[in-house]
């Protein structure tokens, strides 16, 4: 995957993200940043690893798993190809925390006010 063009760019805004990488596991850490690689270098992302929050005005998900912890990290477009990472947190029930999207969505209007 190292020699593949990209197609897109992943982007750290601020530290939302990076504080949440840095409590994870080395495991968990590889898989983001495998994840992070097929989001940049793949034409159409499978679901399984990029997916779009209905209703939520152009915020997605970046799903990762990792044996059977699941983690999310919010995140959305700038002009297509720009990926710009919001919070991530680790799931733990079958609905995402109401107060996870907020903040994502916080982070997002911050992101794009400060343009």
């Amino acid at each position: 995957m190292n020699n593949e063009k990209k197609t897109r760019t992943v982007f750290l805004y601020k530290d939302y993200f990076t504080d949440f990488y840095l409590k994870q596991r080395q495991k968990v850490k590889d898989k983001i940043i495998w994840t992070f690689r097929l989001i940049e270098t793949q034409q159409k992302v499978p679901e399984d690893y990029l997916k779009h929050l209905e209703g939520t005005n152009g915020l997605y998900e970046i799903r990762i798993q990792q044996g059977r912890d699941i983690f999310r990290i919010f995140c959305f477009f700038d002009e297509g190809k720009l990926v710009v990472l919001a919070n991530g947190f680790q799931k733990k029930t079958k609905k995402t925390p109401k107060t996870e999207i907020e903040k994502a969505l916080k982070i997002k209007q911050e992101y794009e006010t400060s343009k």
